[in-house]
């Protein structure tokens, strides 16, 4: 690393037409250590252009005990712009008696309001859930003057002791009495996203009354609010009515300081979704994604200038920035934080604002200049990523051409010192790295602060899991091409961060290029409990609605055949859960409530987006089938009548979606559990993986033979007895050993999804690219001489970056060129 002072080199920036996503591995917002922060402003928000209309809203809340002599409490007012543990503004509530608390506020009309309580005690200790989980924050939506009551459940030194009930009910259009999906529902804390049906359901309540908030992330609907009243064990119904918002333009017209670096990209950083806003806890407490901002056009010297059209009275909180929300955003001349707001109007408005500086405190900027090795992919986008209390979102760079990205970092200057940076490709920071900083918790390179200007030159000698370059040697052999229904393509990674969305429509042109006429996506929801049962989006961790039918809709519009396959992610592994669950009758009638919700919900999706198939089932069910059984091989306890609930599931996904709906099946030689109900769905999609050889490094001709005996001894039998077109779905690591049932890591048996990115790297796999290439080659020669197979997928592809890793993602591995010689002659595109 170099590093030159004064320099008065002058950037000359060649901006890329789009700059891409971020990460989002999530560090949790409530375990940050205490940084010093610029000093708070004393009002809630600056507003733009003219001071809004305000109320005067008292907020009274009850607390679980009586705070100790040394303790006071707060109500803590969020900045979801900047980051929700970033900039609160913290007031102080004053005792009606020992456990009820009132502040009164003035607050814009129209303003939807995010917060929570915080019991000063030294520090600001954090409200919980009665579930002991930590409160993002609570909604209360400003319509004139009022008073609102809350209850706090807990703190996180003081665990709930109580008595708990649920709010439950539907989000509506009352106009036409349609469902809104992806609404953001809220009540004493705790969060729900509606699914198709818009239904939500919010569990862990204090007895009591709550206000109940329906929020468009986007804010294309009206917000909703209304009290509800929580008994011990039941759940109160409530209808949540939110009609649609028109449009109005917004033009934001900004002059900028002098220093601003000429060409680079100026963003809009906003509490929308639209506006970058990615409603989850992103590393270092932020939630913005700084690619997702809108790119502002330059209208003069230093002049820039942008017309969105956005709903009609949302609540706008934006700020600019070169970079996100926190990093290189405008601050105030005193070096507070810049968030600005503005209740959009019919009439739409013309924002004229300024920044008043980039920077924060005495200290410099400093500039990055980093080149990067000539084998760096094309279309890559290189990032920076920060760590001054833990690693932060990365940030695009800007390219100057020959291999050559440059970042110019501003503030906030002022809460650091000496702090570490890395760099990565495409914004996964923690699997695309620079190999001088891999891994999920680096040191990384240093730098410090200074009262001058630095000039920071650093060379990336080579990028973590990027060594091939260049085509796959393949051997010639006669394929035999089949019909235009057969399938070739890839599975998505189930895993999933916001910033993906960004790189999907490059990694369906990657898709496409091997050959691939399918595209599998594998949305997801979480359990978040058992007992009561939680099953929902976890944004960051699961796609939310938006998400999911953007990435379906792109590969649509590149004629790519799509199928939905839903996956559940769980708090540790599926059978852990399963093990852990009550398992009585309450609890199974329960479970395929949510289940039916969860399938329903993703047979909407696939009809609203034009889906060719949605593929339900999976490896993570077999309790909850006909004489279901755990891990342990002990029965699950499903009812008697499982049979006939699945029949049920299946008609009820079948009148919401007119494509093929297959069910997914692992396969476990040599005897396959086939319920019955499978006779009511389209065909099988034959998960694969193992069951070719224990032997770390087989030959060609034993993977030949092993592939063959597949066939032959296990999927003919298979579609024999089911009497339906049956799909191969293969899952092989690129490690020594992949053929193997048990993969050679550890003692636990891990599957092939444990070696998925952004998972830790297993040092007891032998990386072997070749291996996989191998097993690929076998499997699709013995495909070809058997026309009865209908199709092949490729499962685990890593879309934002290619990786030559021991993952089963075959996004740049010579695995890739296997299929692109054998997709494209199934197909017959290539005689």
């Amino acid at each position: 690393m170099k590093k030159r002072f004064h320099s008065q080199k002058t950037v000359a920036l060649i901006l890329a037409a789009a700059l891409l996503v971020t990460p989002a591995c999530t560090l949790s917002l409530f375990d940050l250590p205490d940084i010093e922060l610029p000093s708070q402003p004393t009002e809630v928000v600056v507003p733009t252009p003219t001071p809004l209309p305000q109320a005067q809203v008292t907020f009274r809340v009850l607390i679980p005990a009586p705070l100790a002599p040394n303790e006071t409490l707060a109500i803590s007012l969020l900045d979801e712009v900047t980051g929700l543990a970033l900039n609160p503004v913290n007031f102080p509530m004053q005792a009606r008696d020992l456990l009820t608390y009132t502040v009164t506020l003035p607050l814009a009309t129209g303003a939807v309001v995010k917060y929570r309580y915080v019991r000063m005690s030294g520090g600001a200790v954090q409200e919980y859930t009665a579930f002991q989980t930590p409160i993002r924050y609570r909604l209360y939506y400003v319509t004139g003057p009022a008073e609102t009551a809350d209850i706090v459940a807990g703190w996180a030194d003081r665990p709930f002791a109580g008595q708990i009930g649920g709010v439950q009910g539907q989000a509506l259009n009352p106009d036409n009495g349609a469902p809104l999906p992806n609404i953001l529902v809220s009540a004493g804390g705790i969060q729900s996203f509606t699914d198709s049906a818009g239904r939500f359901n919010l569990q862990g309540l204090p007895v009591g009354v709550h206000t109940v908030v329906g929020y468009a992330m986007d804010g294309m609907y009206t917000t909703f609010q209304q009290g509800a009243s929580v008994a011990d064990g039941l759940n109160t119904p409530v209808d949540v009515r939110m009609r649609p918002a028109p449009l109005a333009n917004v033009t934001f017209t900004v002059r900028v300081p002098n220093n601003t670096v000429d060409g680079a990209p100026i963003r809009i950083a906003g509490n929308l979704f639209q506006l970058g806003n990615s409603f989850a806890d992103l590393r270092g407490g932020l939630s913005s994604v700084a690619d997702r901002m809108p790119v502002m056009l330059k209208t003069g010297e230093h002049t820039y200038s942008l017309t969105l059209q956005l709903p009609v009275g949302a609540d706008l909180r934006y700020k600019y920035t070169l970079g996100d929300g926190f990093w290189n955003a405008e601050h105030k001349e005193n070096g507070e934080y810049q968030v600005r707001q503005v209740i959009v109007p019919a009439a739409g408005i013309s924002l004229e604002d300024r920044v008043e500086s980039w920077q924060t405190g005495p200290s410099a900027p400093i500039l990055f200049e980093v080149t990067v090795p000539p084998n760096t992919p094309a279309g890559d986008i290189i990032y920076i990523q920060f760590n001054p209390y833990g690693w932060t979102e990365p940030l695009p760079m800007w390219p100057l051409g020959n291999n050559q990205w440059v970042f110019k970092l501003f503030s906030p200057l002022n809460i650091l010192g000496s702090f570490g940076y890395r760099y990565c490709r495409n914004g996964q920071c923690g699997s695309a790295d620079d190999v001088a900083t891999m891994g999920a918790s680096p040191p990384g390179r240093q730098v410090a602060t200074a009262l001058f200007e630095e000039d920071i030159q650093d060379t990336v000698t080579g990028w973590a899991w990027l060594t091939i370059s260049g085509p796959t040697t393949l051997v010639s052999t006669p394929v035999t091409a089949r019909a235009g229904t057969f399938w070739t393509g890839v599975e998505m990674q189930s895993y999933f961060q916001p910033n993906w969305s960004s790189y999907t429509a490059l990694a369906l042109q990657n898709i496409q290029g091997i050959g691939s006429n399918w595209v599998v996506f594998t949305p997801s929801w979480t359990y978040q409990r058992a007992q009561p049962l939680v099953f929902n989006p976890v944004p960051a961790a699961d796609p939310l609605w938006i998400e999911t039918t953007a990435m379906v809709s792109q590969a649509r519009a590149l004629n790519l055949n799509t199928a939905v396959f839903p996956q559940a992610h769980f708090p540790s592994s599926a059978a852990e859960w399963w093990n852990t669950a009550p398992r009585d009758l309450a609890w199974w009638n329960l479970w395929f409530d949510h289940y039916r919700a969860f399938a329903v919900n993703y047979a909407d999706l696939a009809a609203q987006t034009n889906a060719q198939a949605l593929i339900l089932g999976g490896d993570w069910l077999g309790p909850a089938l006909p004489n279901g059984t755990l891990a342990n091989g002990s029965g699950s306890g499903v009812p008697s009548d499982a049979e006939a609930r699945w029949q049920a599931v299946l008609a009820e996904v079948r009148a919401h979606f007119r494509g093929q709906v297959l069910w997914a099946l692992p396969y476990t030689a040599p005897n396959l559990s086939t319920p019955a109900f499978l006779s009511n769905t389209d065909g099988i999609y034959l998960l694969i993986a193992g069951n070719l050889s224990e032997s770390q490094n087989p030959t060609k001709e034993e993977l030949a033979a092993a592939a063959a005996s597949l066939m032959d001894n296990g999927v003919a039998p298979l579609q024999s007895l089911v009497t339906k077109p049956v799909y191969l779905a293969f899952g092989y690591a690129s490690i020594s050993g992949a053929g193997a049932n048990c993969l050679p890591i550890g003692n636990d048996c891990p599957q092939w999804p444990a070696l998925d990115q952004p998972h830790p790297d297993r040092p007891g796999a032998g990386l072997n690219l070749q291996l996989q290439a191998d097993i690929y080659e076998a499997l699709m020669s013995a495909v070809n001489s058997r026309p009865w197979v209908y199709g092949v997928i490729s499962r685990g592809y890593y879309p934002p970056a290619i990786l030559q890793d021991k993952s089963a993602s075959i996004h740049g591995k010579p695995t890739a060129d296997v299929l692109w010689y054998w997709y494209q002659r199934f197909l017959g595109i290539v005689k």
